[in-house]
């Protein structure tokens, strides 16, 4: 038996077909491509290509040369990472079968005709005739190329843009807080990761990972990522604080080398160093002066107040949260963002502790666990608890039509359980 590899197509069998198919030749250029199925050749392992979907970012991606992978553990769904974003993978079928076929030509590529295009000059026909010529000096098929496909394809990778996957960076990070030099001694230093290794472990692009590290207040130290347990970083924070006081600075005023120097001794450096980059932000009207962030502060202070779980009475919490709070600071609920609910609707008004990164990763027992906690939520209160799973085609407001009853109340639009 011939295989694929053993026969060639010559010009006399192209001409063949061409009069069985009852092609006009005037409408057909000079150069025939034959394309011959892929055989199994010793060593070709053709299931190693595999086709992607890929949008305008990605492919500006690929065409810079910028780094791109795939990530994903042994019970997680994978997700394929630009430097900057995200994207689920999913499997799809092609209706039709896809060949792929190096070095194809198209169609003027396969054509000697002089026929020119008005505008740009080339050849822009795939007639390779010209209707005033006698159609005995038309010149049809005079030359068969060998095309090989290298793989057939039945199916492919589609790609959707999704948030990034951060939950792993505190499950990972949480079970080792650093609480200062002298509780080193209980850390298991197995358990440390340097930077890229929990960027290779965490689902998401570069720069969405050093987002998510600020996010959830994470520092290096001793070359290794660490979040900081919540009493030492209160008590850092405060002590970092006391500095603008002692200095009479005012709050866009602050250097960080008299920060970082009032600091020594006391607190190691690192831990210094990287909190106040943290919490601060450059000053817009000083150069080289430093402010810190009202809302990173605020919610620390709050988080502590709340961190038992206790209810507080709203007036009560907010007394108490602002008379912690250093002088220039203001509380404002808007700072509960992700650590803590406001209910109004209760009989007794009250504050509660909920931090969003305590609540399951599944999206149906999420908005269980919420809707116990809380029988009615405005968007406003809700969305934080759910802006995770949301993507750049489906928000938050359309998962929670699809996922939960939505009722006005007052003029305003409540979110209730589905069941």
């Amino acid at each position: 038996m011939m295989s694929s590899q053993d026969y060639a197509r010559s010009i006399d069998d192209v001409r063949t077909i061409v009069r069985h198919a009852k092609l006009d030749h005037k409408n057909l250029t000079n150069i025939g491509q034959a394309i011959y199925y892929p055989a199994a050749h010793e060593g070709q392992d053709l299931g190693n290509i595999k086709l992607l979907e890929v949008d305008d970012h990605i492919l500006e991606s690929i065409t810079t040369g910028s780094e791109m992978c795939f990530k994903g553990a042994l019970n997680e769904k994978v997700v394929f990472c630009t430097e900057s974003r995200t994207y689920e993978v999913k499997e799809a079928e092609i209706s039709n079968s896809l060949l792929l076929v190096k070095n194809l030509k198209l169609a003027q590529a396969t054509s000697r005709s002089p026929i020119k295009s008005p505008k740009g000059g080339v050849n822009t026909s795939m007639d390779s005739s010209i209707e005033e010529e006698d159609p005995e000096t038309i010149d049809t098929i005079d030359e068969v190329e060998r095309k090989d496909v290298v793989k057939i394809f039945h199916d492919y990778f589609e790609l959707r843009q999704v948030k990034p996957k951060y939950r792993k960076i505190i499950d990972l990070l949480r079970l080792t807080r650093y609480a200062g030099p002298e509780n080193e001694h209980l850390i298991d230093r197995s358990l440390l990761f340097r930077f890229k290794q929990l960027l290779d472990t965490v689902q998401c692009s570069k720069d969405e990972f050093q987002e998510g590290l600020k996010l959830y207040r994470a520092i290096e130290i001793d070359n290794r990522v660490r979040m900081l347990d919540l009493e030492y970083e209160y008590r850092v924070l405060t002590l970092l604080l006391s500095v603008v006081s002692e200095n009479s600075w005012e709050t866009d005023a602050i250097d960080k080398d008299t920060t970082l120097e009032a600091m020594q001794g006391i607190i190691p450096y690192e831990v210094v160093d990287g909190m106040f980059d943290v919490y601060t932000c450059r000053s817009e009207r000083i150069p080289d002066r430093f402010q810190y962030r009202e809302d990173l502060v605020c919610a620390l202070f709050a988080e502590k107040i709340l961190q038992h779980g206790l209810k507080f009475h709203i007036d009560e919490f907010l007394v108490t949260w602002q008379e912690a709070l250093p002088e220039g600071f203001e509380a404002n609920e808007q700072y509960l963002r992700g650590i803590g609910i406001v209910d109004r609707e209760s009989s007794v008004p009250c504050v509660r502790g909920l931090n969003e990164a305590d609540l399951p990763m599944n999206l149906l027992g999420r908005l269980d666990l919420l809707f116990r906690t809380k029988e009615r939520w405005n968007l406003n209160q809700i969305e934080p608890y759910i802006e995770c799973f949301a993507t750049p085609t489906v928000g938050v407001t359309s998962i929670l039509a699809k996922y939960t009853r939505s009722l006005v109340v007052k003029g305003v639009r409540m979110y209730v359980s589905k069941h």
